[in-house]
């Protein structure tokens, strides 16, 4: 299958460390936890999936009920387990997945073009900028459609929806900076209960109304798209609420492992929303008003108060799991170069993953605030949920067929497999690219943005590259004007942050050129990120004496790592090059781009963002946890 290249390293070994590492080795522990931290998405649909889909068909006869259960039943099995589960999660970045991993995959196994590449690489971002529009949308519906839940319980509570949403969700976002270590404990058992809750009352109505069952029958679902071509259209969009999260699988296939994952779905998520959904359709064959929210009368009036808490809870946990995921693709990006260096906080001594970006957390918690303001309801916000997610799809879909034809699947096979799942996505696509005005436009909007930000900074490190390049020194015609006693040295160890090794830094030749000396020995250190997600110690350095006391040192880090220079020293102590630390100057260059006078290879309104966010940008100093007592810094312009 997809996996037929064998990667560098073993899937099966790596699947074996991380359940030691994460849950001393313990499948059981492993999966449990990954009911925390990937499902809550998928598995909240239910709150909304049946009643948005009905709602959108504008009917609730016997044929709609059965067609709608059976359309949900069929997207659960032929997107998120044959696609998903079983081909997509064969497709590891070295044990990573997600659209940047399988981007940077695709990219690592193709021969193509510089076009082709650039193609690929900008459809992998406009995925990664997708995910950010889902971001803001998952917890505002998701939190707003467990709330509502009070309403069915007394009208009493429908001005206080809204206000209780918004204290959740702010309440939510203020945790984020304490991060998620303390309670993530608790998150698996809570997940855990939920799945069963969603199993037994379903379960409790399936027998009361077994009728239900036909929707089984793949042909109902069909059926009724036949009978009413329009409005069925129409509903998919709402139908596709139910598939939700289904990126979450493969996005953190990493932290868990394929088998832990595929245990979890096929043993317990799935199941569990199937007998859930039957559920709902069988309260709605017995009466037809509890379309009004057929999830909250899955129970008698009693529970219904006990549900709605463990619902929100849910919710909760399902929007934290989102959020989470935003830090970590954040994060990729700016190790691969596609945003500025931010502010990363690691929230956990243990955990690598659990990190905490304040700007993208103060940026979601805006737009979210604006989104359950503006649009009040969850059924309104259910028009701008869903584009985001099958746009992301339907990349995902076409990466991995440009990846199946690199590791040998034939043209046919590959066309005919996924060629069936583009055809799926597109059609869910089209459904909900209807709900622009309404509100698809929102996470559209977000996307675009997002795309132009991570475009623009690729693009304008990319000129800034040529720039330095035209006015640089070749290392070698540098080194072979030193002589012995010109220029004088001075005691101790500089070390010079580079990008190219193969030019003398600009800075070094500044700090020359204002203090007419050298160090006794000079390390220039370029930082290279690698498009895999993790590299190992004993691949983190490359040495070279250069002589003349210069060496060359290339430190590489994977998209997952964490860049700390400390660390690399330590190891350089090891190796080729003894200092203390006291004797060490790190010295970093500080350069403030201003508009070019000659004509500008980037367009006006990109030159402007790309100026803001490269002067704004978090400094190398923090960035890579240096010493700031260690740090000497040259400032400059260059013009762009």
């Amino acid at each position: 299958m997809m996996d037929d290249q064998p990667p560098p390293t073993d899937p099966a070994a790596a699947d074996a460390n991380r359940a030691k590492a994460l849950a001393h080795g313990s499948l059981r522990a492993l999966t449990l936890a990954a009911l925390g931290v990937v499902y809550g998405d998928i598995g909240t649909s239910p709150l909304y999936a049946v009643r948005l889909s009905l709602i959108e068909f504008g009917e609730v006869s016997r044929d709609a009920i059965l067609g709608v259960i059976s359309l949900i039943t069929w997207s659960l099995i032929l997107i998120v387990t044959i696609k998903y589960v079983v081909v997509i999660m064969r497709a590891d970045n070295r044990g990573e997945g997600g659209l940047l991993a399988l981007t940077a995959l695709t990219l690592r196994n193709i021969v193509a073009s510089a076009g082709r590449r650039w193609w690929i690489m900008a459809a992998g971002l406009v995925g990664a900028a997708l995910f950010y529009g889902d971001g803001v949308i998952t917890p505002a519906i998701s939190v707003l459609s467990a709330v509502e839940g009070l309403k069915v319980a007394t009208p009493i509570f429908d001005p206080y929806v809204v206000p209780i949403a918004l204290a959740l969700l702010i309440g939510l976002f203020l945790m984020q900076r304490h991060g998620t270590a303390a309670v993530g404990g608790m998150f698996g058992p809570i997940m855990l209960l939920w799945f069963a809750v969603l199993a037994l009352t379903g379960t409790a109505n399936i027998v009361r109304y077994p009728e239900i069952l036909l929707a089984l029958d793949p042909w109902r679902g069909i059926a009724l798209l036949i009978s009413a071509p329009w409005p069925g259209f129409v509903m998919l969009g709402a139908v596709f609420l139910a598939v939700t999260g289904a990126e979450t699988l493969y996005a953190d296939m990493g932290h868990f492992g394929r088998t832990p994952l595929r245990a979890a779905w096929l043993y317990l998520v799935l199941p569990a929303l199937l007998l859930n959904y039957f559920g709902q359709g069988a309260v709605l064959l017995s009466d037809a008003t509890t379309l009004q929210n057929p999830f909250y009368n899955l129970v008698p009036s009693w529970a219904l108060y006990p549900l709605v808490v463990l619902a929100t809870i849910a919710t909760i946990i399902a929007s934290q799991a989102v959020i989470s995921g935003a830090f970590s693709i954040t994060r990729q990006a700016i190790q691969l170069g596609y945003l500025p260096r931010l502010q990363v906080l690691h929230t956990s001594e243990h955990e690598i993953g659990q990190v905490y970006v304040p700007k993208i957390n103060s940026s979601l918690l805006a737009v979210i605030v604006a989104l359950v303001v503006g649009f009040q309801t969850s059924d309104s916000l259910g028009a701008a949920y869903g584009i985001a997610v099958t746009g992301m799809m339907v990349i995902t879909s076409g990466l991995a067929f440009i990846y199946a034809r690199s590791i040998g699947w034939s043209p046919w096979l590959a066309g005919a497999v996924f060629g069936f799942f583009l055809l799926i996505d597109l059609t869910f696509l089209s459904a909900n690219l209807l709900k622009i005005i309404e509100g698809g436009w929102v996470p559209i909007m977000i996307a675009g943005c997002m795309f132009a930000v991570m475009s623009t900074w690729w693009r304008g490190r990319a000129i800034l590259a040529e720039r330095r390049g035209l006015d640089a020194m070749p290392l070698d015609v540098f080194l072979d004007s030193i002589r012995p006693d010109h220029p004088p040295r001075v005691a101790g160890i500089a070390v010079i942050l580079t990008r190219d090794i193969g030019q003398v830094p600009t800075v070094l030749l500044h700090a020359l050129k204002h203090y007419k000396v050298l160090h006794e020995r000079n390390v220039l250190m370029s930082v290279v990120t690698r498009d895999e997600p993790h590299v190992p110690d004993d691949e983190r350095l490359e040495i070279r004496d250069l002589g003349k006391g210069f060496f060359a040192v290339s430190v590489w880090y994977g998209f997952m790592d964490e860049p700390n220079l400390l660390r690399a020293l330590a190891q350089m102590r090891l190796q080729q090059i003894r200092f203390s630390m006291m004797e060490t100057s790190f010295i970093i260059g500080r350069e403030k781009l201003v508009p070019s006078r000659r004509r500008p290879l980037l367009s006006r309104w990109r030159r402007q963002m790309f100026i803001l966010m490269s002067n704004n940008a978090l400094d190398a100093t923090e960035f890579f946890r240096i010493p700031p007592n260690r740090v000497v810094e040259l400032g400059g312009q260059i013009e762009i």
